[in-house]
């Protein structure tokens, strides 16, 4: 065995013994922990923004792109936003030991299934370094011991922010091994997570580009949580208001295009075709590409053309792609055959047309009259969120607390015997 093997291994034995006293500590304990994280990160936000200045450093050494480097950046409003998310979370309520159903069939016995921890979660992000601070509250919140592994982009960003999360563990006398960060950045520590590390693996979240989920999706030994892309559509419906749809497709596409919840295609109705170009104007005047088809070029003579390649694109980046369809079945039928399952969202003032459309589409998310930026935990209500899922197992949308139990059955009985 490596040493890194070992080191490994090690780490996730020790997360195994943690996440026993952890999912026994009461809530108070826990949001406490959360709150002390919080407070230390600010107290350390010299700190943390140094390391963040040495991430950034070798972000444009290797000429990262911009909308990466927004990802990986830290500023003082930034960690407050990520304090302000984990105090969030710390006031969720308590997952453990919800009662989801109780029941007495024909045999008398009283049973009740009741929500607990999964464990030991591997939580592998790569530019994003609040998902330090957001996975460590969320698995605190619910119980579950974490093992953390950040990019070698956000590696020493990642590790200031774990500092506080520890003292906040500490602080609030819960083990510090409840969280912990891996600290190389060998890629070969992503293989030994996804080994599972000797069954002390309960489940491993991915949060990061195609490449990086589709190597988890395909090696991991353990069962694994998170979506591949965010292939979102916004449908102009032809009942769709004018002024509320210009808005509405400027926010879902350019209010931060390097997000998942950022709508890569717009679908227009026939009906709505009118609507279109002053929309394009809007699009086109915020810096955003446009690739259409021939009826929306057509429309918007402005518009390169679209090609098949992009109906199933993830651009992450101010480009958007637009089909005229003829009704809301085709708008429904082209986001079955390019979507990722993630987020759509329709226009509609008509709510017949509205509600079908929120029937009929198979995805994590759908929205009436919305940006599909809304996608997001916090925006949810959950404080904030390790990812959004598109598994049609376990738990499906944002990802928070609430979402990472599991649940055992409680049976009472009387002295029961089986005939």
């Amino acid at each position: 065995m490596s040493d890194l093997a070992a080191q490994m291994l090690e780490m996730g034995r020790a997360a195994r013994d943690a996440a026993r006293p952890l999912a026994r500590a009461p809530a108070d304990q826990r949001s406490a922990a959360i709150r002390a994280g919080a407070d230390a990160l600010l107290a350390r936000a010299d700190q943390v923004l140094t390391a963040n200045a040495r991430d950034l450093d070798a972000a444009a050494a290797r000429h990262t792109p911009a909308n990466m480097v927004e990802r990986l950046r830290l500023d003082p409003g930034r960690l407050e936003t990520i304090a302000g998310a984990m105090r969030a979370v710390a006031e969720q309520p308590d997952p453990l030991g919800a009662e989801t159903a109780r029941w007495t069939p024909s045999n008398g016995l009283n049973i009740a299934r009741v929500c607990v921890p999964l464990g030991v979660l591997a939580i592998i992000f790569e530019s994003r370094p609040n998902v330090a601070a957001d996975a460590a509250a969320i698995c605190l919140r619910s119980g579950n011991a974490a093992l953390l592994r950040a990019g070698s982009d956000s590696l020493h960003s990642a590790l200031a922010i774990h500092g506080a999360v520890v003292e906040g563990l500490t602080a609030a006398g819960l083990p510090a091994a409840a969280v912990q960060m891996v600290d190389t950045p060998d890629r070969d520590a992503v293989g030994e997570l996804l080994t599972g590390l000797g069954g002390t693996i309960d489940l491993i979240v991915p949060r990061g580009g195609r490449s990086l989920v589709e190597r988890v999706q395909a090696e991991a030994r353990a069962p694994v949580l998170g979506h591949l892309e965010g292939i979102c559509h916004t449908y102009l419906h032809a009942s769709a208001d004018p002024d509320m749809a210009r808005a509405v497709v400027l926010n879902a596409k350019m209010r931060r295009t390097s997000i998942c919840g950022a709508t890569e295609t717009l679908l227009v109705d026939a009906g709505a075709l009118s609507v279109l170009p002053e929309v394009a104007q809007g699009l086109i005047a915020a810096g955003c590409e446009l690739r259409g088809d021939a009826r929306a070029r057509d429309a918007v003579p402005q518009m390169a053309e679209a090609v098949e390649a992009d109906w199933p694109t993830e651009y992450l980046a101010p480009i958007l792609s637009v089909r005229v369809v003829d009704d809301l079945e085709a708008a429904v039928e082209h986001i079955a055959r390019y979507g990722s399952g993630h987020t759509e969202a329709i226009i509609a003032a008509d709510p017949a047309a509205a509600e079908r459309f929120l029937a009929l589409v198979d995805s994590a998310i759908v929205m009436w009259n919305a940006s599909t930026q809304f996608a997001d935990g916090g925006e949810f209500g959950f404080g904030a969120e390790i990812g959004i899922s598109t598994s049609r197992l376990h738990a499906r949308g944002p990802v928070g607390a609430q979402q990472l139990v599991s649940y055992k059955y409680v049976v009472r009985g009387a002295g029961h015997t089986r005939p």
